[in-house]
């Protein structure tokens, strides 16, 4: 199903810095036909907008912040967020803020039928994120730009102090899944083991950990094997995974 997505971007809690990136990744999701972000734009913290949002189309939604310490755009993105529910444009939302005052948003989204993308720092607090059907971190977005500007080797080492390392938590997850999912002989189809994945980690992304795609991520972890598989036909090849018989995963 083709998606028609309203993008509600927290003007005051995310970076300008990535805007084009975040939209390019928010086009594999489906097709942005609200654009809209909220923020107060008398404040001179948010001018570095302006250009960027001519670039992208995307209407900027004046707040004012009625009291010192409350952020009132929380509220008006909140309310938009129900009136382009019940317009019946859209089937999925892409939330893209590090607050977790859109958690209970989210939710009700996705009670509606709708999907929910979120798009954040990794300093999000959790509840928000797995609120979300997937959720994206900035800093992954970050290291792309930061790659396809310099080059891999340039970036490598500040690579490394932004991407999370693969510890026992990922691995065990991941043979939880493959073990929903496996056949006879404990083979399982990768395609459907990223789908598990994302419903029960929505922020697991191979990206986190350096790799473009789940394939060479899997590939990297001694526990699992891949074995590749021709079609009838030869035309397409599907790729199937399985915990080694042999890989002990620690419970801890």
């Amino acid at each position: 199903m083709n998606l028609n997505l309203a993008v509600l971007i927290d003007g005051d809690n995310i970076p300008s810095a990535y805007l084009k990136e975040m939209m390019e990744e928010i086009a594999k999701y489906g097709n942005p036909t609200i654009k809209r972000i909220y923020g107060d734009w008398t404040k001179p913290n948010l001018s570095k907008w302006k250009n960027l949002l001519l670039e992208n189309a995307i209407t900027p939604i004046q707040q004012y912040g009625y009291t010192t310490g409350k952020n009132a755009t929380d509220s008006a993105m909140i309310i938009d967020a129900m009136d382009i529910l019940y317009s019946g444009k859209v089937n999925g939302f892409c939330l893209v803020s590090s607050d977790s005052d859109f958690t209970r948003l989210a939710t009700r989204l996705r009670e509606a039928g709708m999907q929910v993308f979120g798009i954040g720092e990794k300093k999000t607090p959790n509840p928000f994120i797995v609120a979300c059907d997937k959720f994206i971190y900035i800093e992954i977005l970050k290291n792309q730009q930061e790659e396809s500007t310099f080059g891999a080797s340039e970036t490598k080492s500040h690579k490394k102090s932004n991407l999370d390392k693969i510890t026992q938590k990922e691995i065990r997850l991941i043979s939880s899944t493959i073990s929903d999912l496996e056949d006879d002989d404990g083979w399982a189809f990768l395609g459907d083991v990223g789908s598990l994945l994302q419903k029960k980690q929505p922020n697991f992304d191979s990206r986190n950990y350096g790799f473009q795609k789940l394939t060479p991520l899997i590939k990297s972890i001694k526990n699992f094997e891949v074995e590749q598989r021709e079609t009838a036909g030869g035309r397409t090849k599907l790729i199937y995974v399985r915990v080694k018989k042999n890989a002990k995963v620690k419970s801890k």
